[in-house]
């Protein structure tokens, strides 16, 4: 085991906040927030690996093709999320590699283009459930499912959006690159957006799939595969809530992972928020024996030493 290997992993609401409205410029701002105590953490001597969400990103690409619908053929689910490995994955490597030339270190960062392998027999593939890009009218919405073969669901929070599978990951087909960029000292940059998800025949042969892999299964799965001693979920909300938004709600400081993955089944957390973060923490703590740490983006260093937000214990 490597002992001071830590997976960071950072979600995509706190790479674009809530009301930064897409804006490259505030992306900027908000990763350059966290390269710095990337860095810090890295220069007392952890081997760090960083991850990212890449939802509303994802999003975004999806709603340009379709803007230009009547030029340009629509994307896969698999490219559009490799294009958002290389425009994230760019964005970390660049500020975290100008965060550590500022403290006279040399630019060791480098960002991969990172496959997942999925089964075409999970059941997400017939139960689609993870809602992707724009909101269409019942109207459009039809045209488009007709035409592109696309399954479409009311949105609860309005309209009507495309849905596709969301797999379990099961393996990290370059886990062992990382690796050897690891204990050569990189920073990297992996799994983004839960990694390009891929299914593989018999003869080991892999090809994109249509789907969206959960971007925390996938980073616990590649902390669990790496022998990394620490996973740390980076949020916009600083700990973990029962009853989030809603009066009353109570934070939950520390957590056993067991009790953290029942809650997880009663839906007591949102599913499509915390509820994987959860998961993931506690799918991690049970598999290693070690703990995960789940906090807001701006306390990284006192959420990476336990003195802010949840501790989800083994």
């Amino acid at each position: 085991m490597v002992k001071d290997l830590v997976v960071i992993a950072l979600g995509g609401n706190a790479i674009l906040g809530k009301n930064d409205k897409g804006y490259v410029e505030k992306m900027w701002r908000n990763i350059y927030r966290a390269a710095e105590p990337i860095v810090d953490l890295y220069i007392r001597g952890n081997k760090i690996i960083v991850t990212h969400g890449n939802g509303p990103q994802v999003g975004n690409i999806l709603e340009w093709f379709e803007c230009a619908k009547d030029r340009i053929p629509p994307l896969t689910m698999d490219i559009a999320c490799a294009m958002t490995q290389g425009w994230i994955g760019y964005m970390l490597q660049q500020a975290i590699g100008n965060e550590l030339v500022r403290r006279g270190y040399h630019r060791k960062v480098v960002a991969v283009v990172n496959q997942v392998l999925v089964s075409v027999d999970d059941n997400a593939f017939r139960n689609l459930e993870k809602f992707v890009g724009p909101y269409y009218s019942y109207e459009d919405a039809e045209s488009l499912a007709k035409k592109h073969g696309w399954i479409f669901r009311q949105d609860p929070r309005g309209g009507w959006r495309r849905v596709v599978p969301s797999p379990e990951p099961l393996e990290n087909l370059e886990v062992e690159a990382i690796k050897t960029l690891v204990d050569r000292g990189y920073i990297v940059i992996a799994s983004g957006g839960g990694g390009v998800p891929v299914a593989s025949n018999s003869g080991g042969i892999v090809r994109g799939v249509e789907a969206v892999i959960d971007k925390d299964l996938a980073s616990s799965l590649l902390a669990i595969s790496i022998g990394a001693s620490r996973f740390v979920i980076l949020t916009d909300i600083d700990c973990v809530y029962i009853d989030y938004g809603k009066p009353g709600m109570r934070p939950i400081r520390r957590i056993k992972a067991s009790e953290a993955l029942r809650m997880v089944e009663e839906g007591i957390f949102p599913p499509g928020s915390m509820g994987p973060k959860v998961k993931a923490s506690a799918i991690f703590a049970l598999r290693t024996g070690r703990a995960s740490y789940i906090g807001h983006l701006d306390r990284m260093i006192d959420v990476f030493n336990g003195n802010s937000g949840t501790i989800v214990e083994p």
